[in-house]
């Protein structure tokens, strides 16, 4: 016996499309601030208490190269929950085991894990760019969760391609 949940299903939507909006907004907010830094470099970089550009050259460069990478990752995150919700409205006419679903779910593991890639590379701009006198902190940790969350989304991918197989097998036959 299967159980509907449609306002689950409902609330995932909107959650969804609210995170979507919310990206977009820091994505917004990350150009800003870079064309900002671009426009008037020294009066960002004392309110980011970072000194002056001249002082701290690399330090700054580093900073323009992180938001860069924010911005790719906001359009990264984009492309995850645009995925996510389609996966939803397959869910909510009551067909998830279909191929696109299994494409989906495979890009969206293919994308996670250039977020992760993204996240070792302002890890490592951070380390390379920071100094005693001008700390370049992003509070920057290794997670071995967010690897197995990549790993098990190739398997999902998997699983749902050969959901989607059986299923095209079984409607065949009858």
């Amino acid at each position: 016996m299967t159980h509907s949940y449609p306002d689950t299903l409902a609330l995932s939507r909107k959650v969804l499309r609210v995170l979507t909006w919310l990206n977009l907004l820091v994505g917004v907010l990350i150009l800003g601030l870079l064309v900002t830094s671009v426009v008037v470099g020294d009066s960002v970089m004392r309110t980011l208490t970072a000194g002056t550009p001249q002082a701290n050259a690399t330090l700054f460069m580093g900073m323009r190269l992180v938001a860069l990478l924010g911005l790719f990752a906001v359009a990264v995150v984009h492309f995850i929950l645009i995925r996510i919700l389609a996966i939803v409205d397959t869910v909510s006419v009551g067909n998830p085991f279909v191929m696109a679903n299994a494409m989906r779910l495979q890009r969206i593991a293919w994308a996670v894990l250039v977020l992760e890639l993204i996240h070792l590379a302002v890890g490592a701009i951070a380390a390379s760019v920071s100094t005693a006198a001008a700390p370049f902190d992003v509070n920057w940790s290794f997670s071995l969760t967010r690897w197995v969350a990549v790993l098990l989304l190739f398997v999902l991918a998997r699983v749902f391609e050969q959901g989607a197989q059986m299923r095209e097998e079984l409607e065949g036959t009858v």
